[in-house]
């Protein structure tokens, strides 16, 4: 059976940027804003779409080590379109990443996650491919705002794309699951209506022995 995400984004990737563009302009901006970026970070973003993210990083940190993910070639073509040639984009899913173990210094996630139908596997998934210490960062709607909340049960019963949004208090919930204990959630609005939350997750750092332990044959 094919994936209805897959489906529907194929046909939608090429109008995409047009048709939502005051939605990844407010999203953006925001989840930039929460980003600790270094200068030379590497980056993941998980579920990329058409690149929007990565090419605000590429434009301000040339330097930057980039990589995008997403299941949708079509969407990934448009992003590569827009990039520089250097980022590492890849066809997958959140809940199985393609790359080695510790592989980044910060991972993002923008407006993906209410497609996601394995959240805890996803959120294990990004911290397994960060660096010790390193950072994670998701945005996404906030069923908090009403306008947020009529939307989710109506994508519930129409799309098959579309899995859930969280309340602010099921968003952190699910990354303590995870097992993540330093977050800091914000939810905001960005119109009368519609609302997002982002939440800043840092990983620990290993501890000495246990780099050591593990590096024993």
């Amino acid at each position: 059976m094919a994936d209805p995400v897959v489906a529907e984004y194929a046909r939608a990737a090429q109008r995409y940027d047009e048709k939502w563009a005051f939605y990844l302009e407010a999203t953006t901006r925001e989840t930039l804003k929460r980003m600790p970026m270094a200068p030379a970070a590497r980056v993941l973003d998980v579920g990329c779409g058409t690149g929007e993210l990565l090419r605000r990083l590429r434009a301000k940190y040339p330097d930057a080590v980039l990589a995008g993910l997403d299941p949708v070639a079509e969407m990934l073509t448009v992003a590569g379109e827009k990039l520089s040639g250097k980022e590492d984009l890849r066809i997958g899913y959140a809940d199985s990443l393609p790359w080695t173990s510790a592989s980044f210094d910060l991972v993002v996630s923008c407006n993906m996650f209410h497609y996601i139908s394995h959240p805890i596997d996803a959120l294990r998934e990004m911290a397994r491919v960060l660096r010790p210490g390193g950072t994670i960062v998701l945005t996404d709607w906030c069923d908090d705002y009403i306008a947020c909340r009529i939307c989710n049960l109506y994508l519930r019963l129409t799309n098959r794309a579309f899995y859930k949004t969280y309340k602010q208090a099921e968003c952190l919930a699910l990354l303590r699951q995870a097992g993540f204990e330093d977050v800091r959630l914000d939810r905001y609005k960005i119109s009368w209506l519609w609302g997002l939350m982002t939440a800043v997750v840092t990983t620990k750092k290993k501890r000495a022995a246990e780099a050591a332990q593990e590096e024993e044959p």
